[in-house]
């Protein structure tokens, strides 16, 4: 997870029952040892008693942790859920907020490998802001990538349900043709997406642009609102990035570094922020082994911009996804277009500096005139003289 060191990495929420737990027990038990006994148990007693201060100790530490912990994990949730697009704008070089072109919705976009584990990322980011916890996932998931092609549609996905300042676009999967794939990333970054679109590589053969098109349940058009990409999510599975480090193939690796430092993926200097998926099926020595790995592959601090999703524990993989909103949200206002008004006015100051340059232009046209009938009327005296 992203953002440094987490309470939870120290300690389990239920640890502080377990210690208050322990702590009742030992203070509520009754010793009662004989006088002609008293100076012989004199040290158990005092061990006994110095136990039950450790203890108690422990058990305030753990309350307090939890308290912490959870306090942390409300402002994240709250601060990513009410938060609106251009909220995170620095008003920077003179500009004002107003000077920006400040979406409806913040757009992000998922961008991976295939089975990197997009669509469980978007069931994952659902759940945390949902109440309904009987509510089924929103995102098809594949689970046999061999008896599935993935999504083959953009996928929009408003974040809380129902919201409209935040939603998050699930693609196709990214496939070992980096060409296509390219061009792909560049007409989603340069156009915008639009849900329901269909998405079919040049790579793909007849049989599976057939295939493709008979699940489309629409005509060309659709009502759908085409939203510019404000920020890119780029998710990796963390099973494939050890098994090409323990196997000494790169493969996976190179297509994560090209694709990742493919320019239209950037926003001026800032890179995609980078999330680690499967940890459920990692260690934690491993996961910190991915993480390493990755940034320095990438170039990138894995303390900062790589988010690790760890899937064992719900309170640490809310956190971490909370937090992966959070850093992408403000980066997306970071990078905000100015608005077509504040180019107006731009433009209008130019066309005012080029009418007055007109101006002169004329002014000095005449003056040429002038000085040249002057001329021929000197030389015409000097002709007659």
């Amino acid at each position: 997870m992203g953002g440094g060191s987490r309470p939870s990495d120290h300690l389990r929420p239920e640890l502080a029952d377990e210690g208050e737990t322990s702590f009742t027990s030992s203070s509520t038990s009754d010793y009662h040892p004989d006088d002609s006994l008293l100076s012989a148990s004199s040290g158990i007693t005092e061990s006994i008693t110095g136990s039950a201060s450790e203890e108690e100790s422990a058990a305030r530490d753990n309350r307090r942790w939890c308290k912490a912990y959870f306090d942390v994990l409300r402002s994240y949730r709250n601060s990513a859920e009410r938060a609106g697009p251009g909220d995170w704008i620095e008003e920077v070089g003179g500009t004002t907020a107003g000077d920006y072109e400040v979406p409806e919705a913040i757009t992000l976009l998922l961008v991976g490998p295939r089975g990197s584990g997009k669509s469980t990322l978007v069931n994952r980011i659902t759940r945390v802001f949902d109440d309904d916890l009987s509510a089924p996932d929103r995102a098809q998931v594949s689970h046999n990538l061999s008896a599935t092609r993935g999504t083959c549609f953009l996928q929009e996905y408003m974040i809380p349900r129902k919201s409209k300042s935040l939603c998050i676009y699930d693609t196709r999967s990214l496939a070992t043709n980096l060409p296509h794939d390219f061009r792909l990333l560049q007409r989603w970054m340069t156009r915008g997406v639009s849900h329901g679109e269909m998405v079919i590589r040049d790579s793909d053969d007849l049989e599976m642009r057939k295939n493709i098109k008979s699940m489309r349940r629409q005509g060309l058009f659709s009502p759908c609102k085409r939203r510019i990409v404000n920020f890119v999510i780029f998710v990796v599975d963390g099973l494939s990035v050890l098994k090409s480090m323990d196997a000494m193939d790169d493969q996976y690796n190179e297509i994560l570094f090209e694709t990742f430092n493919y320019p239209f993926l950037s926003f001026k200097d800032n890179k995609p922020a980078v999330v680690v998926t499967h940890g459920d099926e990692l260690s934690l020595s491993e996961r910190a082994l991915i993480r390493t790995c990755l940034g320095d592959l990438l170039g990138i601090p894995p303390i900062k911009q790589i988010f690790d999703i760890p899937g064992t524990s719900e309170f640490d993989t809310e956190l971490a996804i909370v937090d992966m909103l959070r850093y992408s949200i403000e980066h997306a206002d970071r990078n905000l277009a100015f608005n077509q008004s504040y180019l107006l006015e731009g433009q209008r100051i130019f066309h005012w500096i080029m009418e007055r340059l007109h101006g002169y232009d004329v002014i000095l046209e005449v003056v040429i005139i002038s000085l040249c009938i002057i001329i021929l009327f000197l030389r015409g005296i000097a002709n007659l003289i």
